[in-house]
């Protein structure tokens, strides 16, 4: 049993679709190629096109480090119409000057087509500078080489001065650059000078002649600045001053150099060697001397603030001088005397009290040491009632055996001395005692001699 479908989509698998037309012509609405099939047809047809050599400009270059393939633009040197070319790293290394954008080549290439992206490039496999690109890229070469010397450092570039007493002008003979420079400097500072050096700007004569004149400005010792200024023109025309030679002599040059060439988008390799790069010869002009109305305006600005500074300083030594002569001690100079006089008056009267407190002190210890020395002298002793008994040679009598009876004796007592004898009896009798209450059973004493004593 077999199952009939139904609907567009049975209708279109019923309908076999018809084949590709074997050729472009034989295409129709109802029997077009598939893109696909345009894609290989177009290659096919761009495989047997033969290598060639083409002309161009290098629009766009790029090189990835380590990668065996480049990418280039070239394009058209009269309307706007690009190729890309791929090519070889080793053909790029093989070219006698570095490719740069801008540079005027011929290549020689083979058209392939990308089937995939539909897109017609050329392969190349040989490249050659011509014409102005190679000269675009021998300068290129050349600034390379510069560069890497320090020839095109800042650390070397020279300051302007100020207002130099002699500009050096090296410029075309008769130019509107001369004029340029003169009348606007002129203009800017009146009294400037100019040493002028009018030589040819272009030519095979160029390079010699602003050489000789370089030279012989920078020999100058008035010559504070050197101006090399020359209006616009083509790349030819001012290639003179792209010279290996000049640039160097540009670079080594003792006095400040200022290059004026062409116009902004003109840069020989003298405006990187340069201290100062102009973009024209007015600017020039405006770099090498000062405006005089702005240097006196800014004389005027300076003396006014001068002025209020000095202003500003006076009033503020006048306030000190002020309020120093205000302080009391320079109204009436004896309060500084009064103050120091109290003082000295305080100090005399503390130094009496202590003088005085220390005497007093003193006084009492003296007093105390004396009464001391009276207590333990031999005649306090005597004014208590005792006596001293010496014999004739001064032997003080310790015992009443030592001296013999019929001795003459000296007694000293408080008072005085007088003499005695020694007897064989004492005549001193003691007072008897009233008897005591209850007899005593103490045996009887017995008289002791008289003795004395010493202190």
């Amino acid at each position: 049993m077999t199952q009939t479908s139904s609907g567009p989509d049975a209708d279109s698998a019923a309908t076999p679709r018809p084949a590709p037309a074997a050729t472009a012509a034989q295409t129709t609405a109802e029997n077009p190629w598939p893109l696909r099939q345009l894609s290989v047809k177009v290659g096919e047809y761009v495989a047997r096109m033969s290598p060639l050599w083409v002309e161009g400009e290098i629009v766009q270059l790029n090189r990835r480090p380590g990668a065996g393939l480049s990418f280039m633009t070239l394009r058209d040197i009269d309307v706007d119409m690009s190729f890309s070319v791929p090519v070889r790293e080793h053909v790029l290394r093989a070219l006698p000057v570095e490719p740069v954008p801008g540079a005027r080549v011929v290549v020689h290439a083979k058209p392939t087509f990308w089937t995939k992206r539909g897109s017609l490039q050329l392969e190349a496999d040989d490249i050659r500078p011509v014409g102005l690109g190679e000269l675009l890229a021998r300068l290129e070469q050349l600034k390379r080489v510069l560069s890497a010397e320090g020839l095109f450092a800042a650390s070397r570039k020279q300051q302007l001065p100020f207002l130099p007493r002699t500009v050096g002008l090296i410029c075309g003979r008769e130019s509107a650059a001369e004029r340029d420079v003169v009348v606007n400097a002129r203009r800017r500072w009146p009294a400037v000078q100019f040493e002028i050096r009018e030589v040819a700007v272009q030519g095979t004569k160029a390079v010699r002649e602003v050489s000789a004149a370089l030279r012989e400005l920078d020999g100058l010792e008035h010559v504070d600045v050197i101006i090399i200024s020359r209006g616009g023109g083509s790349l030819e025309d001012l290639l003179p001053f792209s010279d290996e030679q000049l640039t160097r002599l540009v670079a080594g040059a003792r006095t400040p150099i200022v290059s004026a060439i062409g116009h902004e988008v003109d840069t020989p390799l003298i405006d990187l060697a340069a201290d100062v790069r102009a973009s024209t010869p007015t600017d020039a002009a405006k770099r090498v001397v000062p405006d005089i109305v702005a240097e006196v305006e800014q004389l005027e600005l300076g003396r006014t603030r001068l002025r209020a500074a000095i202003r500003a300083r006076i009033e503020r030594e006048q306030s000190a001088l002020d309020a120093t002569r205000s302080r009391p001690v320079l109204e009436n100079p004896s309060t500084i005397l009064a103050g120091r006089a109290d003082e000295i008056r305080s100090r005399i009267a503390l130094a009496r009290t202590l003088i005085g407190s220390r005497l007093d002190r003193a006084a009492d210890e003296i007093d105390h040491l004396g009464s001391q020395v009276r207590s333990l002298s031999p005649l306090a002793t005597l004014e208590r009632g005792y006596a001293v008994v010496q014999d004739a040679d001064g032997s003080i009598v310790r015992s009443p055996e030592q001296p013999q009876i019929g001795q003459p004796l000296s007694v000293r007592v408080a008072g005085g001395r007088f003499g005695v004898e020694r007897t064989a009896t004492d005549p001193y009798s003691p007072p008897a005692r009233p008897a005591a209450p209850q007899q005593s059973h103490r045996p009887p004493q017995t008289a002791q001699p008289e003795t004395t004593e010493e202190s």
